[in-house]
């Protein structure tokens, strides 16, 4: 009876420390430290949020760069790969009906970004290449009016280049940059 009353007064203990205190002061020093990030990188806008830098967005607009396909249809509810293999006929069939679509947009693309085709593993990556995001610009500029010359050093400057220099790959964040993009064309 001893050993149970022992065991059941570490567990609370253990319960309290690890599922009540450890959360509650990490949260808190997250918060202190990080606070845009501890609050889910939400992009504000005039006073708005209009997302997070670490979500996709489905932005359709010609107008605009569009994000990398989301086998979750952009459902934040629904994070989803397609888990299809490069050899399986439906993968191949759906890469083609992205190259079509993406050529239907954007007809003088030619060298098609690997990332413009194919589908974000979690659904929601907010990120493209920089490569990527300068195929869009033709289609851009026809649309807005904006020189394909300014939508190139937009591209260049909301480039966030590797982290700390060796992690990761160069990119720009979709929603970044069209809300960067939505307040020169409303100028």
């Amino acid at each position: 009876m001893k050993m149970t009353l022992t065991a059941i007064r570490l567990s609370v203990v253990l319960m309290l420390l690890c599922g009540l205190i450890y959360p509650l002061v990490t949260t808190g020093v997250a918060g202190a430290l990080f606070p845009k990030q501890a609050g889910g990188s939400l992009i504000e806008v005039n006073g708005k949020f209009v997302g997070s830098e670490l979500i996709a967005q489905d932005f359709q607009s010609p107008e605009l760069f569009h994000p990398r396909a989301s086998n979750a249809k952009f459902d934040p509810t629904a994070t989803a790969g397609s888990n299809m293999a490069v050899g399986y006929p439906e993968y191949v069939k759906a890469m083609k009906e992205q190259i079509d679509a993406l050529r239907k947009d954007n007809p003088n693309l030619t060298d098609i970004p690997a990332d413009l085709v194919t589908i974000s593993g979690s659904g929601f990556d907010p990120d493209l290449s920089p490569e990527a995001a300068k195929a869009q610009v033709p289609r851009i500029s026809k649309e807005t009016g904006i020189s394909e010359q300014e939508l190139n050093e937009l591209v260049d400057a909301k480039t966030t280049s590797r982290q700390l220099g060796i992690f990761g790959e160069p990119r720009v964040n979709v929603t970044e940059i069209n809300m960067e993009l939505l307040k020169q064309v409303k100028q």
